[in-house]
């Protein structure tokens, strides 16, 4: 029995009517053909006119009009006086005049971290990085990673996860930087056990494939020969897309072709198509080499230092020559070198002139900017048996141009003072070749002997330069000495004094394969010195100095280097007594056999006085050397260098001797220690020797302070 107002059971157990057993249960609530009537027709024309609307549709329509319009005519009513409510009364305090900026209070907000410093732990983390052994980027990784910056300390673990998040993209780019384009990395921060606030953050890299280069194409217009930039870029089919490597061989090409005729090549923005499936990259890279071009003519602009036909004498290119950038940074190195310049710019300009050959005329513009031409320079040095020794110049560079140098120097020390003045023109007619002329006048006084002398000399030199050092170099000139000196005389066995005039065409030669020449590290030089001279004491006497020396250098390793050093000479054609002991050959002194004192190698003049009591026995109380004819000397050093600094054991052997040919007998040996600061003009020589088989009179220890290695 159904209770009135329920619905029948539909639960899954409710008794189901048996199919057909009520004729309406299937039957559709609206027939399909009442349906369809109901809907209105449909035109197939999308611009047809839209149905009317029905009429109760028009008429709500119509009755929210009506609304709006009531609304809007009672808005534009007039409002009676009276009928708004009066505004409230101001608040007092908006008429008050403003707290002065000074009044406020500027003590900044604590933090929590401020005023609870106590409670709150420090974060300390140890951070780690896996998956880039394998690739070798570990260690530059851990130079540049974020977390290694915070050095295991943070505020909080946010921060730590920040920095996680900045090494998880540095662990990408250094991927692909080698070419692993679907590496992947992601950091994770793990709570160390038993460790109050530690934190283990973790950035695990998955490198993926390595592409490697597939086609590699060249977009560049046609040149001379045909595959120069192809050439010039040291790529090819199979390399690993490593930055390193495609920029350094772009890099190549910007530096070659300007060294081939190219001055204006640039290249573009590489493009790289990579292929998943293969694991390779096309490459392709646009090149706009410019025209090939030949030297024109130099061009000047600015405050000029030198003119047009000074200029031309630094150049080591000829017009019509292939173009050539190395020439061009040699040309500006020299004029740097001049010292003359406070800036100065050399740059290719083009012309539009096409030469014979197809190529196009560049001139080079250059662009100076004078600068001073006045300096002074001063310096000091010691040495045993030479003493203290201060230098000072004046130098105005371009006193007579074009190069033309006035120098006035002074030289004040313990055993020797003068004053010389000198010109000298460099780049004189010629790149690199000097003409000097001298006039000094020296006292010296050395155990040895002591001058008055006073010189006129004059010199052409074609020498090598820090921009440019040549294998082969030479010097010839004269030299009017005129000087009065002690002498030994052995007929009265006592010094005495002399005059002597003395005409010296010296000429000398040099090949030098070394590597610097204030601090070479390899190679060799050979030198020859000959000067005929004749001397003039009451008699006219030609006569012949001669001198060689080499020198050799061997890296045993880049801080070891072992040098080495034979020098002989000899004086042809005079006897010793009646050269001027200043022109003689010595031995001794920080050049020579160090250990010994300056010139105190060779023969001795003995100085004795009678033993008292004794008119039969003499007693030698000095020995002082008088010089010889020849000498020969023999160096080896060790020159262990550590950042600026340097630690020089060495040897040195040789005498001087009164025959004219040096022999192997009787030779003086000395060793010693040095130290060496490099600077960027050279390095800063202390030398301590000692004599290893000394005479009379030879000290016990030497010192030697000066610039430059000893040989």
């Amino acid at each position: 029995m159904q209770t009135p107002g329920t619905a029948p059971a539909q639960g899954p157990d409710a008794p189901r009517d048996p199919a057909g057993s009520d004729p309406q249960a299937n039957q559709p609530i609206v027939p399909d053909a009442e349906f369809d009537s109901a809907l209105p027709p449909l035109s197939g024309d999308i611009n047809a006119p839209l149905e009317p609307m029905p009429a109760t549709a028009a008429a709500t329509t119509t009755e929210s009009s009506e609304a709006q319009a009531q609304a809007q005519a009672a808005a534009a009513q007039p409002i009676a006086p009276g009928e708004l409510p009066s505004a409230p009364p101001p608040d007092p305090v908006l008429n008050q005049p403003l707290e002065p900026l000074s009044a406020f209070n500027t003590v900044p907000l604590q933090t929590v971290k401020d005023t609870q410093d106590a409670d709150i732990p420090d974060i300390r983390y140890a951070s780690e990085v896996r998956g880039l052994d394998p690739l070798g980027l570990t260690d530059e990784f851990n130079s540049l990673s974020a977390l290694r910056e915070g050095k295991g300390k943070a505020d909080n673990a946010t921060q730590v996860a920040a920095r996680g998040r900045e090494d998880e993209q540095l662990a990408v780019r250094l991927m692909k930087s080698l070419g692993y384009y679907d590496g992947t990395a992601i950091s994770t921060i793990e709570s160390v056990p038993g460790e109050k606030g530690g934190l283990r953050a973790i950035v695990s890299a998955t490198p993926g494939q390595q592409y490697k280069l597939g086609t590699i194409t060249v977009d560049a217009q046609p040149t001379t020969p045909p595959d120069l930039v192809r050439r010039e870029l040291p790529l090819k089919t199979g390399d690993p897309i490593e930055a390193a490597r495609v920029q350094a061989a772009e890099a190549n090409v910007s530096l070659k072709l300007p060294q081939m005729g190219y001055p204006f090549v640039k290249v573009g923005d590489r493009d790289i198509l990579l292929d998943e499936q293969t694991g390779r990259g096309d490459y392709t890279l646009p090149v706009d080499t410019g025209p090939r071009s030949s030297f024109g003519v130099l061009r000047t602009e600015g405050d000029p230092v030198f003119d047009l036909k000074h200029l031309n004498v630094f150049p080591r290119f000829d017009q019509g020559q292939l173009y050539d950038n190395r020439k061009t940074d040699d040309l500006r190195e020299a004029l740097v070198a001049t010292g003359l310049f406070n800036g100065v710019g050399v740059q290719p300009v083009p012309t539009g002139t096409i030469l014979p050959d197809g190529t196009e005329q560049v001139d080079i513009m250059v662009s100076q900017t004078r600068g001073p031409a006045k300096s002074l320079a001063g310096g000091v040095g010691f040495q045993t048996g030479q003493g203290v020794t201060a230098e000072g110049t004046f130098t105005n560079r371009n006193r007579f141009p074009p190069e033309g140098a006035l120098i006035l120097g002074a030289i004040a020390g313990t055993q020797q003072q003068g004053v010389s003045a000198t010109f000298r023109r460099q780049n004189a007619g010629r790149r690199d070749r000097t003409v000097t002329f001298v006039a000094s006048a020296l006292r010296a006084n050395y155990d040895a002997f002591e001058a008055f002398t006073g010189t006129l000399s004059g010199r052409i030199s074609y020498d090598s330069t820090p921009i440019w050092q040549k294998r082969f170099t030479y010097a010839y000139g004269f030299e009017l000495v005129g000087t009065n000196e002690s002498v030994f005389d052995f007929a009265e066995n006592d010094r005495t004094r002399r005059t002597y005039g003395v005409l010296a065409l010296p000429g000398q030669a040099m090949f030098d394969t070394s590597d610097n020449l204030l601090n070479p590290t390899r190679g060799y030089r050979l030198k020859l010195n000959l000067s005929p001279e004749t001397s003039v004491q009451g008699a006219v006497r030609p006569y012949a100095r001669t001198l060689v020396e080499a020198t050799a250098y061997y890296p045993v390793s880049d801080s070891l280097v072992i040098a080495g050093r034979v020098r002989a000479g000899g004086i042809f054609g005079i006897a010793r007594d009646d050269l001027a002991p200043s022109r003689r050959y010595y031995g001794g002194g920080g050049g020579s056999v160090r250990g010994y004192g300056f010139q105190r190698l060779g023969p001795l003049e003995p100085v004795s006085s009678l033993v008292p009591g004794d008119k039969d026995r003499d007693e030698i109380k000095d020995l002082r050397p008088i010089g010889g004819r020849s000498l020969n000397e023999f160096s080896i050093e060790a020159r262990y260098r550590f950042g600026n600094f340097g630690i020089v054991p060495f040897i040195d052997a040789g005498n001087s001797y009164e025959s004219s040919l040096p022999t192997a007998s009787d030779l003086k040996f000395g060793a010693g220690i040095g130290g060496r600061f490099y600077t960027n003009f050279g390095p800063m020589r202390v030398d301590v020797a000692t004599p290893l088989n000394p005479r009379p009179g030879d000290p016990k220890v030497a010192l030697y302070i000066s610039i430059g290695q000893a040989f």
